[in-house]
């Protein structure tokens, strides 16, 4: 589990209130113990711990941790108490779940290799780089007692169900047991003299030097020997030991529930299950790829997390795949923890998560359920698909083989060989007549036995699942009781370069002259050889050792007759750093709405052993600084194609760039492509860059508009047979861009009607006009039938150019034109110039519609 970072400055702040930004339920009116199968879970790009309730599937108060965004967490839980370290600071901090308020802080060294562990009032801090397990009250985080001494290198540190916690020594092949002693009555007080957590039980589980994994049972502990491929319980002071059929590492969970052990092979993407003495099952995980999370066994099932996909499958007690969660559905750490008779399973890199119960019954968590705290971080973009597979083959020679002779002993050590493809699994170091297997994180292994005077040479070689690799072959030694003495002491400094200083003040020869120092390097569960120098200081090179793990150092003193002294005291803790790596994922993109803006996002950058503090964004010799991972830049000007640099910057200082370009919105740009008319409307088609902006449109003409769609607009109300220019205007944040097309509207005829009756005067009343007198088809110079203004007369059956309409003086045509009555009046060209004749007399054409023809 991982948990977040809640400082003494935070108390101070937020005490008075709640000790915490608590979103939910006030701690006033519920007192949050976990009895009622509840969990903490950490949201890592919330900064924020969610109690999710196992019962209902539902978050009921969630806890604001300042200072932790991003940052990688350890939760430690019981009922009542919670216990959070910052792997990123190193901070540990105590909260009281009934108040919901920090009672104490304490540092410990950053990175991995110090873990906490809790079992009701017992809390424990464990540093497995120097091999001190040590008690804290946690209502004051202060010690209890004195610690617990191990050699360096130690593995596990967990509760069983009955309160022992369990420590493997690799470097001695040994499980060991400690509990707790009994709390003072009042915090931090000292406890009674003498009580102090003790060493109660050990077991020999392994061949010393082979490397370790712990999980603890409900009573007792299960420890997978990965060099040996055999799994070893200890159960009521009895062990148990059962052989696997596995061919490359395996691992554990931190804690198993039931008589089952499940243990998981990533690179063979397989499931052993032992139970007993014997390996009771074997079945296969879907997908492909080795990054399995430990399986774990919950009500009658196994549950494996594949973290390349966000999967989780769900397997029965015969290994057959029955349910397959779909999970975060994204890359990222997974963690399954049983706890409150439930299965929780939480990627804290996701908003969601899942509680299974004791009937195997999945039900999906919103851990930011009502946007307590604003939206879901940016959408992850998809997994790559997974690489090809590596040609695998048996592994390469072991690389700087190098004995040193002491008195009736020799230390062997040497570099990495390469896997070619397949983990390694042990190397074998032979000589003297002794064959001995180590761990593949033990590269380094003292052979004792041998005779003073003679002289020796060993050799290593490697194993992974393809067989045994070529052995590489030491200098001779020839061990001696003249040995000198170890250095007295020994420092390391972690460099912003990456590098790490070690030094140590010069050993005494014991008559003989010292030549050179070698130097090991001892981290959680691993031992290997760092360097040697003919100094009194060795500089790490950066890379060498992992960034953000922490590392403690001894040196031997190596004479001039090839004799090497005892290991020295144990260096300090470093954790190695150096800047972060660049950013990854970086987009720009325009933002459509603001002129001279660019929207920048990126993936965090991988720290590089310690957290990133800020990100330097440049872009057009503007720069800007967040702690969030995206940004938007303006003042950038119009139009304007832009390089965006970021960089992560960290306590190491700024890390190498990454780079992308984007282009600010520009004013768009119109093109004409076609147009189109009829007697009063004309449509102009066109295509619109809008810049990277979103843009409206309109057209114009004639003192009409039209506006809508950006590729075609149709200006209606226009005059019939008009020679128009139509402009079309497009508008966006960054200004606007015009096109013009000319287009006449199509002429509008109309048919001068008017038809003689049948006998008198009607009979001839359209044959010709009368000057003075009334008949059809008069045109006049005004609306309104004027014969001072009488401009002309038509015959029936003249066709007439008709421009536009306009209300007057009311005419009704009788008989001559199917009494037809109207006031509006006509505008159109006749034989003697452009005047108005009643719609009465004029039957337009193409259905006579008045409404096609403008206003005049």
């Amino acid at each position: 589990m991982r948990g977040g970072l809640v400082t003494i400055g935070t108390v101070a702040v937020l005490l008075a209130a709640m000790g915490l930004t608590v979103l939910g339920l006030g701690a006033a009116d519920n007192a949050v113990a976990n009895y009622d199968a509840s969990s903490w879970l950490w949201s890592t790009s919330r900064s924020e711990l969610a109690r999710v309730n196992g019962v209902t599937a539902r978050v009921d108060t969630r806890m604001e941790v300042p200072g932790g965004r991003r940052h990688q967490m350890q939760v430690a839980q019981t009922d009542r108490l919670l216990i959070l370290r910052d792997l990123n600071t190193g901070q540990v901090s105590s909260l009281d779940l009934a108040t919901l308020q920090i009672t104490a802080t304490t540092p410990t060294a950053p990175g991995l290799g110090v873990s906490v562990a809790l079992h009701e009032d017992a809390a424990f801090v464990v540093d497995a780089v120097q091999g001190i397990v040590r008690q804290l009250d946690p209502r004051s985080l202060t010690p209890v007692g004195e610690p617990v001494r191990y050699p360096p290198g130690i593995t596990g540190g967990a509760f069983d169900g009955s309160g022992k916690l369990w420590i493997a020594v690799p470097s001695e092949g040994t499980v060991s047991a400690v509990t707790a002693a009994e709390l003072p009555a009042t915090p931090g007080a000292a406890p009674p003299a003498g009580l102090s957590p003790k060493r109660v039980e050990t077991y020999e589980v392994a061949e010393p030097a082979h490397e370790l994994v712990v999980s603890t049972l409900d009573e007792g502990v299960a420890v997978l020997d990965r060099t040996s491929a055999s799994l070893v319980t200890v159960r009521a002071g009895q062990t148990q030991r059962a052989n696997l059929t596995m061919t490359a590492p395996g691992s554990l969970p931190t804690r198993t529930t039931g008589p089952q052990v499940p243990v998981t092979v990533s690179g063979e993407r397989t499931v052993h299950v032992v139970r007993d003495a014997a390996e009771v099952q074997r079945f296969t995980v879907p997908g492909a790829g080795g990054e399995l999370s430990p399986a774990v066994a919950w009500a009658g099932r196994f549950y494996c997390a594949d973290e390349t996909t966000g999967t989780v499958y769900s397997f029965d007690a015969n290994g057959q795949l029955v349910d397959t969660i779909k999970g975060s559905g994204r890359p990222g750490p997974m963690e399954l923890e049983v706890r409150e008779n439930h299965l929780f399973i939480n990627p804290p890199n996701s908003s969601t998560a899942q509680v299974v119960d004791d009937r195997n019954q999945v039900r999906e968590v919103n851990k930011y359920a009502n946007d307590v705290l604003g939206g879901d971080p940016p959408p992850v973009a998809p997994p790559p698909p997974p690489p090809k597979k590596p040609k695998v083959g048996k592994p390469g020679a072991p690389r700087a083989v190098t004995a040193a002779a002491a008195n009736a002993s020799a230390r062997v050590s040497w570099q990495p060989a390469a896997s070619n493809g397949a983990e390694i699994t042990r190397y074998v170091v032979e000589g003297a007549g002794q064959r001995h297997e180590v761990g593949a994180n033990q590269r380094a292994l003292e052979i004792t036995g041998l005779t003073n005077g003679e002289t020796y040479t060993f050799s290593v070689h490697a194993v992974n699942a393809k067989g045994d690799g070529p052995a590489r072959r030491s200098n001779p030694v020839t061990p001696t009781a003249a040995v000198p003495d170890p250095p007295a002491s020994v420092t390391a400094e972690a460099r912003p370069d990456g590098t790490v200083l070690v030094r140590w003040p010069a050993a005494n020869g014991q008559g003989n002259t010292v030549t050179r120092y070698a130097v090991t390097a001892s981290s959680a569960g691993a031992t290997a050889p760092a360097g040697e120098s003919p100094k009194t200081e060795l500089v790490i090179p950066a890379g060498q050792l992992e960034y953000g793990t922490q590392y403690a150092f001894t040196v031997i003193a190596v004479s001039d007759k090839g004799a090497g002294s005892k290991a020295s005291p144990v260096s300090n803790t470093v954790a190695p750093f150096t800047v972060p790596k660049a950013p990854t994922e970086l987009r720009a993109s325009t933002v459509a709405d603001q002129p001279g803006t660019i929207a920048v996002q990126w993936a965090p950058a991988v720290e590089n052993g310690r957290p990133v503090t800020k990100y330097v964004v440049e872009a057009a010799g503007k720069t800007t600084e967040v702690t969030d991972v995206q940004t938007t830049i303006g003042g950038l000007g119009d139009g304007q194609n832009v390089t965006v640099k970021v960089k992560a910057v960290n306590e190491a200082g700024p890390g190498a760039e990454a780079s992308t370009t984007a282009r600010t919105v520009a004013a768009p740009r119109v093109t004409m492509t076609g147009s189109s008319a009829d007697a009063t409307s004309v449509t102009v088609t066109f295509t619109v860059d809008a810049g990277g902006g979103r843009a409206t449109c309109t057209a114009a003409t004639g003192g009409k508009t039209a506006s809508g769609s950006c590729s075609s607009l149709r200006v209606t109300g226009l005059t019939p047979g008009t020679a128009y220019t139509v402009t079309v205007t497009a508008s966006n944040a960054a200004g606007k861009g015009t096109g013009s097309r000319a287009q006449s509207t199509d002429a509008l005829y109309g048919i001068a009607t008017c038809r003689n009756g049948s006998s008198g005067a009607e009979a001839s009343y359209c044959t010709r006009d009368v000057p003075g007198d009334r008949n059809g088809n008069e045109i006049f110079s005004v609306t309104r039938q004027d014969n001072a203004n009488q401009a002309g007369w038509e015959p029936n059956g003249a066709r007439l150019k008709a421009y536009c309409k306009k209300q007057g003086e009311e005419v009704y045509a009788y008989i001559y034109n199917n009494d037809k009555r109207s006031t509006w009046w006509i505008r159109v060209d006749h034989s003697r110039g452009r005047d108005y004749i009643p719609w009465a007399w004029l039957n337009l054409e193409g259905g006579d519609n008045i409404n096609l023809l403008p206003t005049c």
